[in-house]
């Protein structure tokens, strides 16, 4: 059976739009690709790194972007991307042939992004046909500080809360060691767990 695809955009919004963006990006069937966490550190392994270095790179293709908090996990990447109004002409991560002022959208930025850094870690792994990332991404729009700050603080600490992040494969909680077999009430209560608001992402 063939699944519909929902969109997981918010309807109608400009996401080109001046403001901060909460943006989580998962790996293909949630594999540990780019490295593992030791004692509540991050220790990336060569695609991490390439991940890493990608990343920190995109105000260089994208003048209208600046960067805020961010993680690469094992298998997901949390960031805080900023986007300003104004930009110079650049071209993102692909060629243009003459200089424009178009506002880079998250879809682009992100597109950019995963297609870059996805093409540079099968050349390293000389696996021209595998797949490193899910179809789409998560992203939150930031309403004000107080959530801004929640968010940094989310995203600062993922590292320490992977033992219980939906995100590894080897994840636990409390409620999981009990007899509790209900699967809706276990991903709420590690949501509970994690992070009170906003809502943490799930890769789908």
């Amino acid at each position: 059976m063939n699944q519909i695809r929902r969109s997981i955009r918010l309807s109608g919004y400009d996401y080109s739009t001046k403001g901060a963006y909460f943006v989580t990006i998962c790996v293909h069937d949630r594999i540990c690709l780019f490295g593992n966490i030791v004692n509540a550190e991050v220790t990336l392994n060569d695609y991490g790194n390439i991940v890493s270095e990608i990343w920190r790179d995109l105000p260089s293709h994208y003048p209208n972007v600046e960067q805020d908090a961010s993680v690469i996990m094992p298998n997901h990447v949390h960031g805080i991307v900023l986007l300003h109004r104004d930009e110079a002409p650049g071209a993102g991560l692909k060629p243009a042939p003459t200089p424009d002022r178009k506002r880079r959208g998250i879809p682009e930025i992100m597109r950019g992004f995963k297609t870059f850094s996805a093409r540079k870690i099968k050349r390293v792994r000389r696996s021209p046909g595998a797949r490193v990332w899910q179809r789409s991404y998560f992203d939150r729009i930031i309403r004000n500080e107080e959530e801004l700050n929640r968010i940094r603080e989310y995203v600062l600490n993922n590292p320490a809360n992977w033992g219980r992040d939906h995100e590894n494969p080897e994840a636990t909680c409390d409620i999981h060691r009990s007899n509790q077999t209900d699967a809706t009430h276990f991903d709420s209560a590690c949501d509970q767990i994690l992070i009170e608001q906003p809502h943490p992402t799930r890769c789908r």
